[in-house]
C-alpha cells in the first residue's frame, strides 16, 4: 500500500539568496558548490536553515533478488557526487515525467498532488531499470519504508541473472560495478556509502526487525 502524502505548493520552493553574487555562481545552492555553506541560515529548523539551497528529493531502492541477495552499485569516478562510492540504485523523481514544468492553477492542486505521489513510486522503478537493466516486469511490491524516500523492492530474477542485465543498462555509465551481496556482506560496505544510503540501510534493518516482531507476535497469538 502506498502511504505518501504530497503537498505540491509554492510555499515549499527554494527562496533565492539575497546576495546576487552568490546567485550567479556555478551550481548555486547545491552541495556541489564550493560555497555551499554560505547558503545556509543559522537555525535548528531545517526548512529555515536550507531555504536558499537546492534540495531535490532523492530516492533509493534496496532490491532483493529471488535468492535473497541485495544489489549494490559502485559509482563511476566521473560522476559529481560521491565518485567511487558504493550506493543502492536510485536517483530523483522527475516533474517533467508527469508534465509539470511550473506550479499550476490552485484548482488543479488535488489532481497534481496525486500525480506527484504516483511519480514518487514510478520514478524509483524507472531508476532501477535504467541503472541495472532489470526489466520493470520483474520488480514487484515497491514499498516506501519511510518518508526519506527509500524503497524496498523484490525482484523475481536470480542474482546470477542480474550481471547479464546490468551489461545493457541504459544508465550503466553512472557506475563501474554491480554487486549482489548477502546481508552480512552489505553490512561491511555501508561505511563506504554516502550518508543518505547508509541511512537507507538503517531503515531496511528497522523494516526487517519490524517484520520479525510482527511474525513473532502472530505466532504467539495463534
Amino acid at each position: 500500500m502506498q502511504k505518501v502524502s504530497v503537498d505540491f505548493s509554492k510555499s515549499h520552493d527554494r527562496i533565492p539568496h539575497p546576495d546576487p553574487s552568490l546567485r550567479r555562481i556555478h551550481c548555486a545552492g547545491t552541495n556541489l558548490s564550493s560555497l555551499w555553506e554560505s547558503f545556509l541560515i543559522t537555525s535548528q529548523d531545517d526548512s529555515v536553515r536550507c531555504r536558499h539551497t537546492s534540495s531535490p528529493l532523492g530516492n533509493g531502492a534496496i532490491i532483493e533478488t529471488s535468492d535473497q541477495k541485495l544489489i549494490v552499485l559502485r559509482r563511476s569516478n566521473n560522476v559529481g557526487e560521491f565518485p567511487g562510492h558504493y550506493v543502492f540504485p536510485g536517483g530523483h523523481p522527475e516533474p517533467m515525467a508527469i508534465g509539470i514544468d511550473s506550479h499550476q492553477l490552485e484548482k488543479d492542486g488535488e489532481v497534481l498532488n496525486k500525480k506527484v505521489t504516483q511519480e514518487m513510486f514510478d520514478s524509483i522503478t524507472r531508476e532501477v531499470v535504467e541503472e541495472t537493466g532489470i526489466p520493470a516486469s520483474s520488480l514487484e511490491g515497491v514499498e516506501n519504508a519511510r518518508p526519506a524516500m527509500f524503497f524496498f523492492i523484490r525482484c523475481s530474477h536470480h542474482s546470477d541473472d542480474i550481471q547479464k542485465l546490468y551489461s545493457s543498462a541504459e544508465d550503466g555509465f553512472e557506475s563501474t560495478q554491480l554487486h549482489t551481496v548477502s546481508m552480512d556482506e552489505l553490512k561491511t560496505m555501508t561505511s563506504r556509502m554516502p550518508g543518505c544510503h547508509h541511512g537507507g540501510f538503517g531503515l531496511y534493518e528497522l523494516m526487517l526487525q519490524g517484520l520479525k516482531n510482527s511474525n513473532e507476535t502472530h505466532l504467539t497469538s495463534t
